[in-house]
């Protein structure tokens, strides 16, 4: 993992090779932002299905450099990013100041399953690719029930076990099988209503992010210098190309899903 300042200093540096300047605006990062399955069309997706609308609290767990978090700024949310990478939420700050958005969206390094708030004081939980990397997802899903507010929503977007075997390594979230802890979306599902959590929607994603894994397959061979290489390091191509193996040989499905908590959940 880079050092805060070194990653940072990288992005600037990709950033003033593809022309961009301060001010900046939120489509000028459009490249590095999306660190996950799907790109920004599901991230959007998902916010719609949620009906997160301005003034809604948001608790973004493992929200990484703040990509989705900025969009949801820009919906007229507060959001408050909690992510265990020190280096990410130094430069998830900076570009959320280079972008107009820091009253609105913060920055916190902590545990997803120890989150520094107090129970119900958030109105809505993002959970995008955070629970593939915590193998306890009864203290995970817990710990999102204690501090949403009873009728809060949770929106999810989550990779799951396909029935094909395990995916191929290394993939984004994980360097080898023993660093992921993948599950089938029945027990992610089952693990959600057991935590007290009553489904609203729940959507299969694969085949569209399978068609959008294809997509990537075919962009030019020498990549912009402003992209999620810069997050996930060197061995990207060969990461992307295990996700769209293993989503083409179902070892990899994807979930859209909306949940509230109920108000009679613990």
């Amino acid at each position: 993992m880079s050092s805060p300042s070194a990653l940072r200093d990288a992005v600037a540096a990709a950033l003033a090779a593809t022309g961009k300047t301060s001010p900046l605006q939120i489509d000028d990062l459009a490249a590095l932002d999306q660190v996950h399955t799907g790109g920004r069309r599901l991230t959007l997706a998902l916010a719609e299905q949620a009906a997160l609308s301005p003034g809604t609290r948001v608790l973004d767990v493992g929200g990484g450099i703040g990509g989705a978090a900025r969009l949801l700024a820009a919906r007229g949310c507060s959001v408050l990013v909690v992510e265990r990478s020190v280096a990410f939420c130094h430069l998830g700050t900076w570009l959320t100041r280079q972008v107009g958005l820091s009253s609105q969206v913060h920055f916190v390094a902590g545990d997803a399953q120890a989150l520094p708030l107090a129970p119900a004081s958030v109105d809505a939980v993002w959970l995008q690719h955070v629970a593939l990397i915590v193998p306890d997802k009864p203290r995970l899903f817990a710990e999102l029930a204690r501090v949403l507010r009873p009728g809060g929503v949770l929106a999810l977007h989550e990779p799951v076990a396909g029935p094909a075997g395990p995916p191929h390594f290394p993939a984004p979230w994980a360097q080898t099988p023993d660093e992921s802890a993948l599950v089938s979306a029945h027990a992610l599902r089952a693990g959600l209503e057991a935590a007290g959590f009553v489904i609203r929607t729940w959507q299969d994603v694969t085949a569209e992010t399978r068609a959008w894994a294809e997509r990537q397959a075919t962009r030019p061979i020498a990549p912009s210098p402003l992209g999620i290489h810069l997050i996930l390091g060197p061995d990207t191509p060969r990461m992307l190309a295990n996700v769209r193996r293993s989503l083409a040989e179902d070892r990899l499905r994807v979930v859209l899903a909306v949940a509230i908590r109920s108000p009679h959940s613990a």
